[in-house]
């Protein structure tokens, strides 16, 4: 079910990309982000990993000036905890943002596959961050709440915080 999830909703996401016939990269509608977060497991990610940080990369278009689509990476690293050895995620999803105005707040959300690193018997699954922060031209500070729908029933659930900062393309 997670995968016909995931599926679903990359197709979804690939015909609102594929709607855009005439796509013109600016410094204006299209940018880098780039930055840290830092977050607190919870649910069964508490009972092995005490604290999370992880750098967050993402590559993305406005379509109009309030909705921005694109596709984000990075690593979240988490710092295990009574004898179990650190571990990791790195996702590969698509995102959705939609900005109220110029500057101020913004809700977003990833949709994609969370690979699991220095994890046995464990190679990953759906992975979903909704987000919600506040924006301006250069800076993003967000909260958000990070899930990896893993295989073996292990939900690799996290709450934090997080800041990029915006390279513009030229």
């Amino acid at each position: 079910m997670k995968k016909v999830i995931l599926i679903a909703g990359l197709f979804g996401f690939s015909q609102l990309f594929a709607q855009q016939t005439d796509i013109d990269i600016t410094p204006d509608n299209s940018w880098l982000k780039a930055g840290i977060t830092a977050g607190v497991p919870v649910g069964d990610a508490n009972d092995i990993a005490s604290f999370n940080v992880g750098l967050d990369l993402r590559g993305q278009y406005l379509v109009n000036p309030n909705f921005g689509i694109g596709i984000a990476s990075g690593y979240s690293h988490f710092f295990g905890k009574d004898g179990v050895d650190d571990f990791g995620v790195i996702p590969a999803a698509a995102f959705v943002r939609y900005y109220f105005t110029p500057k101020g707040l913004f809700f977003g959300a990833d949709l994609g596959y969370g690979f699991l690193t220095n994890v046995d018997n464990n190679e990953g699954g759906l992975y979903v961050n909704p987000q919600i922060g506040y924006h301006n031209r250069d800076w993003n500070l967000y909260a958000f709440y990070q899930n990896t729908f893993a295989d073996n029933d292990f939900d690799l659930q996290t709450v934090g915080v997080g800041v990029t900062y915006n390279i513009r393309f030229n």
